[in-house]
């Protein structure tokens, strides 16, 4: 029989406490950092797959307090500029990549989770271009360590720089990659910020089908453009079997496989549009849709709590230098560029 122990107890209490008004956001993140650094996370809890089952129950019931008209007004006017920057990022990854002289398949997922929607989308791209499993977690790792630091830095600068709720709402959902510390970060700077930050961040995330199936089109046509480029040296070779096999060595090629398709649209996404549709079609229900959405808010709380706990030091080294400073030139060209574009 297994015996919990005492710091894990204090872990789960302080989870719940979470769903309290004690704790407020930026709390939360602190303490789940403090409960990361001091190990106190029970093994038996994954942090980053709770947040992700969490984090899509409080985005449908926060569906249940937007305005239908304001939702469409803010995430329509932010299309373009949503457009505008997923390509300049993706862009900008595959030249910086060039530069550091690092791997393809890592930039091009760091690239993927700066420009939409973090860890999903670097999910969705992963089997697109076969990348390996220590790929995709440094690319993990790196995206982590920027949510973290979004979540503390930006509600700051939006204050200092005094935007309003719904620039502060377009920038974060822009600029910062989960959609868990994009919320967050609203919640953090004003309530008033939620609104706008979910419906442009979903927006935003809805880009993941498109980017992962260019991916898997442009990876499969590279690796066929090799191969036969490999199939062309070793017909024409006449050499000795000691020539041809290292003509064979030095051209090692990924296997050509059909990549996964992604689903066209996650299943939180149409359900937080339902949610938006019954709020605003029966509005006889707003005091239950009230209630709803005061829960999903606090809901979004304990989802910060667990963001601080997924964080650690082995997570931060395991990003790796060259990775690491990819991903932040990334992060802070299409911050300040963003913001730039909002304050014009």
């Amino acid at each position: 029989m297994q015996v919990i122990a005492l710091k894990h107890i204090i872990f789960i209490f302080v989870g719940l406490l979470c769903l309290t008004p004690l704790i407020s956001s930026s709390l939360a993140l602190v303490l789940g950092l403090a409960m990361a650094l001091l190990k106190w996370v029970p093994p038996q809890i994954n942090p980053s797959k709770w947040v992700k089952k969490l984090l899509a129950i409080s985005i449908v019931g926060l569906g249940f307090g937007v305005s239908f008209a304001a939702a469409k007004s803010a995430a329509l006017t932010s299309l373009p500029m949503i457009v505008v920057f997923i390509v300049l990022t993706l862009l900008l990854a595959i030249g910086f990549a060039r530069v550091l002289q690092m791997n393809q398949k890592t930039a091009a997922l760091i690239g993927s989770g700066t420009a939409i929607c973090g860890g999903s989308a670097i999910a969705a791209v992963a089997p697109a271009i076969q990348a390996r499993p220590d790929q995709i977690a440094v690319a993990l790792g790196c995206v982590f360590v920027l949510n973290a630091a979004a979540l503390l830095v930006f509600p700051w600068i939006g204050h200092y720089l005094q935007l309003t709720p719904e620039q502060f709402g377009i920038w974060a959902a822009i600029a910062i990659h989960d959609t868990s510390s994009v919320v967050g970060a609203a919640e953090v700077f004003n309530e008033a910020s939620l609104e706008t930050a979910t419906s442009v961040k979903l927006l935003r995330a809805l880009a993941i089908a498109p980017v992962a199936v260019l991916a898997a089109y442009i990876y499969q046509r590279s690796s066929t453009r090799a191969l036969m480029q490999a199939q062309a040296i070793k017909s024409s070779e006449t050499s000795t079997n000691a020539a041809k096999g290292a003509v064979a060595s030095s051209t090692e090629l990924p296997a050509i496989v059909t990549a996964q398709k992604p689903p066209l649209m996650p299943a939180f996404i149409i359900l937080y549009l339902l949610a938006i549709v019954i709020a605003n079609l029966l509005p006889q229900g707003e005091a239950i849709y009230s209630e709803i959405f005061v829960w999903a808010k606090r809901l979004l709380v304990v989802c910060l709590y667990l963001v601080g706990a997924s964080l650690s030091l082995s997570t931060i080294r395991q990003a790796g230098f060259k990775p690491m400073l990819l991903a932040t030139l990334l992060w802070v060209i299409v911050s300040v560029a963003s913001l730039g574009w909002i304050l014009a």
